[in-house]
């Protein structure tokens, strides 16, 4: 029988992604968007998006879904016990965390949303931590960038994305943070062959083993 999944976003430009990437198999994928909260949050208003989180968790779980898959680290940070729901919760972030502390190298991981990086980095330290990993990470914004993805300037997005990533030094093990960030590092990878992690490749490898 094909697993029906609920996808909680903060932007709409992670639908494609999602779509793409599981494009080959059987799944039924239904989308679900609050940008909104993004905003709660750079309000300081953490009390009031942690009900919302709640809420929406609790709305999907009962829309018939097996699972649900939540693709933005700041909804994620906002989960806590009292969010639980009787189907799986699949954070983006854990398969991506994991690749990270498997590498040994030094790092370098990129965001374009400055808002991301604490609790991204918060929950990383924290995975890290409980699987006994030290890493060695410098964390880079690409400035002046998210503003372009929230307008509706994709194609404006990628090329700065792309020409950034490009130009960064080779000799450190460098990952993307966010999935509107995929594109423009696939496009650096096929033309350098440098391997660069990104939360969507690991994300698929994993969230297929659970399912």
């Amino acid at each position: 029988m094909k697993k029906k999944i609920g996808c909680l976003h903060a932007h709409y430009s992670n639908i494609d992604y999602i779509e793409s990437a599981f494009s080959a198999y059987d799944l039924e994928l239904s989308h679900y968007v609050d940008p909104g909260l993004l905003y709660r949050l750079k309000n300081a208003q953490v009390s009031e998006a942690e009900k919302k989180v709640k809420d929406q968790i609790e709305w999907i779980a009962e829309s018939g879904v097996d699972a649900i898959l939540i693709t933005c680290t700041n909804y994620i940070a906002l989960l806590n016990r009292q969010h639980e729901v009787d189907i799986p919760i699949i954070k983006i972030d854990e398969p991506y965390f994991e690749a990270l502390c498997k590498t040994e190298q030094p790092q370098t991981i990129l965001f374009t949303n400055p808002d991301t990086v604490s609790g991204t980095m918060n929950r990383l330290q924290q995975y890290a931590k409980h699987h006994q990993k030290t890493l060695d990470i410098e964390v880079m914004v690409i400035e002046n960038t998210f503003d372009l993805i929230m307008s509706g300037k994709n194609e404006e997005y990628q090329n700065a994305v792309y020409h950034y990533v490009k130009q960064l030094d080779s000799n450190r093990s460098l990952s993307v943070a966010q999935l509107s960030m995929v594109a423009a590092a696939q496009q650096v990878e096929q033309e350098t062959s440098q391997t660069i992690i990104n939360p969507l490749n690991t994300l698929v490898t994993s969230m297929i083993q659970q399912l």
